[in-house]
């Protein structure tokens, strides 16, 4: 009987273990919502098409996952964005980099702005995805701006966050609501800063969206995964409404 016990104890520890790509009677009735279901495409698009991309994006083993293009940015898949847009929202993603690998989590995606000279790729905010150590990026921009957990070329991460080794699994935490923002990275919060304050508007006026009027300010916008050409894997992508 004590070996039985044993055995369903076990069974029952397992059971209560997360899995990927799957929510629990608790987070569902929490508002949270898959945005990718560890199988195929619903939900996604091409950031500027009307289908997914046939090409650059691989779905395999519960991931989604960008697909090398000799670092080349959008010229295989192109960006790939949800169908749905959002507001007020907290987001958390799962993210795999390769060695020197780029890639970005994007929100407030304006479907109407392409990236100029790039129709494949879209603007937006964006919590950088990236290998510090490896990809030049990283000792680009301004106070290790475009560094991972960043808004990039806008607000560098904390100095103190945590970075799991290439290879491992990190989580990306974006919350939203009303103006105020916060990145989070592996549990850290690493950032936060106000839409539209006159702050973001002096770091928007130095960087490279300078001449972009009304960058980031969209009131509602898609949710964007970045192709930059390397091979970078994403699963158990969650978000609700706040």
């Amino acid at each position: 009987m004590r070996r039985i016990a044993v055995c369903l104890l076990v069974l029952a520890t397992l059971s209560a273990v997360a899995q990927d790509n799957n929510l629990s009677p608790k987070q569902k009735k929490q508002g949270w919502t898959l945005l990718f279901n560890g199988k195929d495409t619903t939900g996604w698009k091409g950031a500027f098409l009307d289908h997914f991309p046939a090409q650059g994006w691989s779905i395999h083993d519960g991931i989604i996952e960008v697909l090398p293009a000799e670092g080349k940015e959008s010229v295989n898949g192109g960006d790939i964005v949800t169908r749905a847009l959002y507001s007020d929202f907290e987001l958390l993603v799962d993210f795999r980099l390769t060695e020197g690998a780029n890639s970005g989590i994007k929100y407030f995606v304006d479907p109407n702005q392409p990236v100029p000279a790039n129709p494949r790729s879209a603007l937006g905010l964006e919590f950088q995805v990236l290998d510090d150590v490896h990809h030049p990026d990283a000792k680009l921009g301004r106070n290790g701006n475009r560094t991972i957990g960043s808004l990039y070329d806008l607000i560098p991460a904390a100095a103190n966050k945590k970075v799991n080794p290439t290879g491992e699994w990190n989580h990306a935490r974006i919350v939203s609501k009303g103006s105020h923002v916060e990145h989070w990275l592996n549990g850290k919060k690493v950032l936060s800063y106000e839409r539209g304050s006159q702050a973001f508007n002096d770091l928007i006026a130095i960087s490279k969206y300078k001449d972009l009027p009304g960058f980031g300010l969209v009131q509602a916008g898609r949710i964007l995964l970045q192709d930059h050409g390397n091979r970078v894997a994403f699963k158990n992508i969650y978000i609700r409404k706040l």
